[in-house]
């Protein structure tokens, strides 16, 4: 819907305004963070599972979606049915690139994308993801929004300016596909957990993650983001957080009321109540030291949250206590050293 005004400008048919529509955006982070979960909560969703992700969830899904014929008659059935849907979630961007391949490898009778030759397949893939994201216009057009869910993956990047290169999140889709999605969107989000680095006086920093999640808005060096509504660059990991992108349908779909101020995790506790008394890196270390927490099989840490509650409960009802006996047993260590 327009609501923009008109405005004089001699024969020329102009007007000035903002103009509400339905959003294209992208939502991508690790596997697990959430993104299905978050999308059930946007308006009046059906959701169009491209690799079986959503079998948790009680939501409303289109049931043939596993071939890309499937997927695109989906899409054609659902701009021209009467249905209630406000929202198509494409669950994930990935798994639809991957059925994509698979379509034009059996098309033409190929075991790999790459066995076209020069780059050839590539090219006939983006040009029929870009066919794709046309034709979502037909859902827009009937006043529906369409979310991407998509993964992350870690890559290298190199900037053209610059000598070296690090580590930045990225949309785990082909190199040519990505940036035609990030392109097509009015909105991208990145999704993670919030992890604090503890610092030893050592210089040594260890990486302490709990449960709280949020949402990026905005680019920067280690994550790609962007959105055109003027959302802060961290949002928290709630769908009344996009109320200016979705407007009051978002908060009127979410399943289940959501608390205004969720209690903070017991990792955010112990942060809040330690940090400024204590090396929050000694901290750890005496409670791995303690056998309150462990490595887990994969090698990292696991998460404080996971602290027995009646230990936890007697730290945080004597702070200096606790620090006095890390302060101990640190000075032992030191002096055995």
């Amino acid at each position: 819907m327009q609501t923009a005004t008109p405005t004089q400008a001699k024969g020329l048919p102009v007007s000035r305004g903002r103009i509400t529509r339905p959003q294209k955006a992208v939502i991508y982070g690790p596997e697990g963070v959430g993104k299905s979960t978050f999308a059930s909560q946007t308006p009046s969703p059906v959701f169009l599972d491209t690799e079986g992700g959503t079998h948790h969830l009680d939501v409303i899904r289109l049931d043939a979606a596993s071939s890309w014929e499937e997927i695109t008659a989906a899409v054609a059935q659902l701009a021209n049915a009467q249905h209630p849907f406000k929202t198509l979630v494409i669950d994930t961007a990935d798994w639809l690139e991957k059925r994509l391949a698979e379509h034009l490898c059996r098309k033409a009778n190929k075991d790999s994308i790459e066995d076209f030759g020069y780059g050839k397949g590539w090219v006939l893939l983006t040009e029929e993801f870009a066919r794709f994201l046309n034709s979502l216009d037909a859902l827009l057009a009937r006043g529906m929004n369409v979310v991407f869910l998509a993964h992350s993956t870690v890559k290298k990047f190199e900037a053209p300016d610059q000598a070296g290169s690090y580590d930045r999140f990225e949309l785990k889709l082909s190199k040519s596909v990505a940036p035609l999605l990030k392109e097509w969107a009015d909105l991208v989000l990145f999704a993670n957990y919030v992890t604090r680095i503890a610092e030893k006086d050592s210089g040594k920093t260890r990486g302490v993650g709990g449960k709280e999640r949020v949402l990026y808005a905005t680019h920067t060096a280690a994550y790609d983001a962007k959105n055109r509504h003027g959302l802060p660059d961290k949002l928290p990991f709630s769908i009344d957080a996009l109320a200016p992108v979705f407007g009051a349908q978002a908060s009127q779909a979410s399943p289940a009321p959501q608390p205004q101020a969720p209690a903070k995790s017991l990792t955010d506790r112990i942060f809040a109540s330690f940090q400024h008394i204590a090396d929050m890196a000694n901290v750890v270390d005496f409670l791995v030291a303690r056998g309150q927490l462990h490595y887990t099989a994969e090698g990292p840490l696991e998460s404080i949250d996971n602290l027995d509650p009646a230990y936890a409960a007697r730290m945080l009802a004597d702070p200096k206590r606790f620090v006095a006996a890390v302060d101990e047993w640190v000075k032992g260590k030191e002096a055995a050293k």
